[in-house]
């Protein structure tokens, strides 16, 4: 089956080739480094071992980051990353910079992933949750090379998905060294489609293990003094929204301000290529809107005098917008896209409302829901209210701690993992090569 999905996939690689071209109409970045995309990528700096993780875009890097840091603590050894998005990789070098190998993961056929395991020839391969490759596994076992499922989650809609390609499914996940894997649910869906019970460990998300730091505590708390002037009024954020939930959260927000008159909103799309037409639409509204991007460098409120609408139009800086709010409206949940990380926001003790598409977060979403710091609603009117109520009540300030202390009775991730990494590399390093062919 493998080799039939190779075939295809060759074939298919003139159509995704202008599919990126296409996409770089909007994002330039999508037509530079295709060489990469090939297997064709720069040379290693030094010949230190290397640990190769791959988070595919935004949103597994941020979940990567607390491992990653830990992994760059190990100096006896190279990082590498890999990303396959121009926005994911934007983060990692605005992150990491020199401090980490990075360049695209290479497209799944062997002949473009010989040549990446030849200059990368990683010690162990990471790969975070649901990222997997028929071929790319396939190339780490040949090579004797450990393969991880970090942080691993599988949904209901997901597992049903990889159950109609069984027979390429089930060999891809018996090539795994070892996964950790988010919680039970999960597991057993992962156990369902063919992977060893033996090999799964249940870790907990290390999504919870972040922390604010002093200084983006600071930071937060003068953008926010910046932001609200001498009025000091409600600021809502709604994070990572998708084409369609831009049009439901503005409807919110002016029957909210029906209620409260000075509500501000900082308002961020989940991709960069929707930033000019979601500003568009603000301003085709009525509302002064404002993009961060332009008002990044400054924390004069002058600058922000007499404004509705911050569009968040930076990479990077979710989590000291998030410090900047008082409630959130978590995206990717009006639609069916299965919604986005709720825990960044617990961790800053904001009330969460999101919509009822969950699959991708289902066991967090309901511990929030469970302990009330969560909130689903279903429509415009719904969300308006839900949001008087958390800014004029107590009933926000108790939701945000419930939130806060979900989250801080999840940690401990990290340091499972880090445990299991450990013990793969201790393993499996001493193994000999297995034949090439």
């Amino acid at each position: 089956m493998r080799l039939l999905y190779t075939a295809i996939f060759t074939l298919c690689i003139p159509l995704i080739l202008v599919r990126l071209w296409w996409r770089g109409k909007k994002v330039p970045a999508y037509r530079q480094r295709w060489r990469e995309r090939f297997g064709l990528i720069p040379p290693r700096q030094n010949d230190k071992p290397t640990l190769w993780v791959h988070t595919v875009s935004v949103g597994e890097f941020i979940a990567a980051r607390p491992m990653l840091d830990k992994l760059l603590q190990l100096e006896s050894y190279n990082l590498a990353i890999t990303t396959t998005t121009p926005t994911g990789s934007e983060r990692v070098t605005e992150a990491y910079g020199n401090k980490v190998y990075h360049c695209y993961l290479p497209y799944d056929l062997p002949f473009c992933l010989a040549p990446f395991f030849k200059r990368i020839n990683p010690t162990i391969a990471i790969f975070l949750e649901t990222e997997l490759w028929p071929n790319t596994l396939h190339g780490c076992y040949k090579r004797n090379i450990p393969a991880l499922l970090a942080n691993g989650r599988l949904s209901k809609k997901s597992a049903k998905g990889y159950q109609k390609f069984s027979s390429l499914t089930t060999p891809m996940l018996q090539k795994l060294t070892a996964a950790a894997i988010q919680n039970t649910d999960d597991a057993a869906r992962f156990e369902a489609l063919g992977l060893a019970r033996k090999k799964i460990s249940i870790t907990g998300s290390i999504k919870f293990d972040i922390a604010i730091t002093a200084a983006q505590a600071q930071a937060a708390q003068t953008l926010k003094k910046a932001l609200a002037g001498e009025d000091e009024p409600p600021i809502w954020i709604a994070a990572s929204t998708h084409k369609g939930e831009d049009e439901l959260v503005l409807d919110a927000y002016s029957r909210a301000r029906e209620k409260i008159k000075h509500l501000k909103l900082i308002l961020v799309p989940r991709h960069p290529d929707r930033f000019n037409q979601v500003f568009e639409l603000c301003q085709n509204r009525g509302h002064t809107t404002l993009r961060r991007s332009e008002t990044k460098d400054t924390t004069e409120s002058k600058v922000f005098a007499n404004f509705d609408i911050l569009l968040g139009d930076t990479m990077g800086e979710m989590m000291l917008l998030y410090g900047c709010a008082d409630v959130t409206f978590v995206g990717g949940s009006f639609v069916e896209n299965g919604g986005h990380n709720t825990i960044e926001p617990a961790v800053w003790q904001l009330p969460i409302i999101t919509g009822p598409s969950q699959f991708n977060f289902a066991d967090v979403s309901q511990q929030l829901i469970n302990a009330g710091g969560q909130t689903i609603v279903h429509t415009a009117a719904e969300l308006a209210e839900q949001l008087h109520t958390l800014l004029t009540t107590s009933e926000g300030r108790q939701s945000g701690k419930a939130a806060a202390n979900v989250a801080k009775s999840n940690q401990g991730a990290l340091s499972r993992l880090m445990g299991l990494i450990n013990q793969t590399l201790q393993h499996d390093t001493s193994r000999p090569q297995r034949n090439h062919q």
